[in-house]
C-alpha cells in the first residue's frame, strides 16, 4: 500500500482505504459466503458431516441455496463491510506508524516484516467491528444444527431480532460474544495476510516496475496467498471463536477451550490411549533417586523420549496424526477453497479502487 508524502492528505488517504476496503469486502462475501457456511457448520458441528462435499450436499438438499448457504449474508456483508473498511484504513495508518517507529521515509520503502507488523497491529481495531456482526452471521448459519443438538424447533430470525436478543438477555457485552478469540484469530492471522500478500507482491512484480503496477492477475494471486497464510496459522482460533459464538462453549478463557477440544478430540486423546501417566512418573521419581545429581530437566527428557519411543509409535503415524488434529482444523478444506477467490477478488477490488479514486480526487502518490 503506497500513500502520499504530502501529510496534508492523510485524512484523504484514510478515506479512499476505508472506501476501498468496502468495495473489496462486499465483492468478498458475495464470492465465499457459501463455502463460509459450510465452514461454520464443520466447525461446531464437526460430527454431522464427512467433509466439506457431505455437508454441502446435505445443506442444498434440506434447506437449499438462499436459506442455506448464503445464510447470514446481510450480517456478513455487515461483517466484512465493517472489518475490512477499518483494517484497511487502520493499516494505511499503522503503516506510517511503523514507518515512523523504524526512520523509514516513505511507507513504500516499508519491508515484509514492517508491513506484516502493521497489519497485525491494524487487527485489533478491526476485531471490535468485526465481532458483533459475525456473531449473529455464525448464529443464522448453524441454527438448523443447533436447534437439532439441543432438540428445539429451528427458528429463522433475523439479523435484527437476534440482535435484539441478545441484547435483551445479556446486554452490551453479548454482543462482544468471543471477543478474545477474534482478537487471537485477527492480530496474528493479519501479520500472516497482509506479510504474505506483500511477499508474493514483491516476488512477481516484474523487474523495473513498482508493486502497484504488477497488474491484475498477480495482485490476485498475491491476495490468495496472503488469505491461505491467514487462515493456515490462526485455525484453531477460529474453531473455538466460532463455538463460543454458537454456543457452544462458555465465553472463558480460549486456551482453556481450545484445551478441551484438544483433549476431547485431538491428539490429547490419543496420547493418553497409550501412555500410563502414573507409571511414567514412577520412571522418573525412580530415576531421580539414582541420579541425584543430574540435571533433573535433561534426565526427565530422555526417561520421556525412552518410554514414549516404545509406547507411541503408531500415535505419530502421519494418517493417525492427521485424524487427531483434524477437530482443530475441522472445516479448513472450504475454508482454503473459498479464500483462494475471496482474498484474490478482495485485492483485486481494492487495489483497483483505490488507484481509481486516487486518479479521480487527483491524489499525489508514489510510483
Amino acid at each position: 500500500m503506497v500513500h502520499s508524502k504530502n501529510s496534508n492528505t492523510g485524512l484523504l488517504d484514510g478515506v479512499i482505504d476505508f472506501t476501498s476496503g468496502s468495495l473489496g469486502a462486499v465483492a468478498l462475501v458475495y464470492v465465499g459466503q457459501p463455502l463460509d457456511t459450510v465452514k461454520v457448520k464443520m466447525q461446531t458441528f464437526p460430527d454431522l458431516y464427512q467433509g466439506m462435499w457431505d455437508c454441502t450436499r446435505k445443506t442444498v438438499t434440506s434447506e437449499g441455496v438462499r436459506r442455506g448457504l448464503y445464510a447470514g449474508t446481510v450480517p456478513a456483508l455487515a461483517a466484512n463491510v465493517a472489518e475490512n473498511s477499518v483494517l484497511f484504513a487502520a493499516y494505511g495508518a499503522c503503516q506510517k506508524v511503523i514507518a515512523f517507529a523504524t526512520d523509514t521515509k516513505d511507507v513504500q520503502d516499508l519491508g515484509i516484516l514492517s508491513n506484516a507488523s502493521a497489519g497485525f497491529l491494524a487487527a485489533f481495531f478491526s476485531s471490535f467491528s468485526l465481532c458483533p456482526t459475525e456473531l449473529i452471521k455464525i448464529k443464522m448459519q448453524a441454527a438448523k444444527e443447533h436447534a437439532a443438538q439441543t432438540k428445539s424447533n429451528v427458528e429463522r430470525e433475523s439479523a435484527f431480532k437476534i440482535t435484539h436478543k441478545i441484547l435483551k438477555a445479556e446486554g452490551i457485552k453479548g454482543v462482544f460474544r468471543g471477543i478474545v478469540p477474534t482478537m487471537a484469530r485477527e492480530m496474528p492471522g493479519y501479520f500472516f495476510f497482509f506479510g504474505g500478500y506483500e511477499a508474493t507482491r514483491l516476488l512477481l512484480t516484474p523487474e523495473g516496475k513498482t508493486k502497484d503496477e504488477c497488474g491484475a492477475l498477480r495482485t490476485m494471486a498475491a491476495g490468495a496467498v496472503g488469505g491461505v497464510s491467514f487462515w493456515t496459522a490462526v485455525f484453531p482460533f477460529d474453531v473455538v471463536k466460532s463455538r463460543i459464538q454458537v454456543g457452544q462453549m462458555s465465553d472463558g478463557s480460549m486456551f482453556k477451550n481450545m484445551l478441551n477440544i484438544f483433549r476431547n478430540e485431538g491428539c490429547a486423546e490419543a496420547l493418553l490411549e497409550h501412555v500410563d501417566v502414573h507409571e511414567l512418573a514412577d520412571m522418573v521419581d525412580t530415576q531421580l533417586q539414582q541420579e541425584m545429581w543430574t540435571a533433573p530437566l535433561e534426565l526427565v527428557d530422555k526417561v520421556t523420549t525412552m518410554y514414549l519411543e516404545g509406547r507411541l509409535g503408531r500415535v505419530f503415524r502421519p494418517d493417525e496424526l492427521s485424524r487427531r488434529f483434524s477437530a482443530m482444523y475441522s472445516g479448513w478444506t472450504p475454508t482454503v477453497v473459498r479464500t483462494i477467490p475471496s482474498t484474490a477478488v478482495l485485492f483485486l477490488v481494492y487495489e483497483t479502487s483505490r488507484s481509481l479514486l486516487n486518479s479521480f480526487l487527483g491524489t499525489e502518490t508514489i510510483s
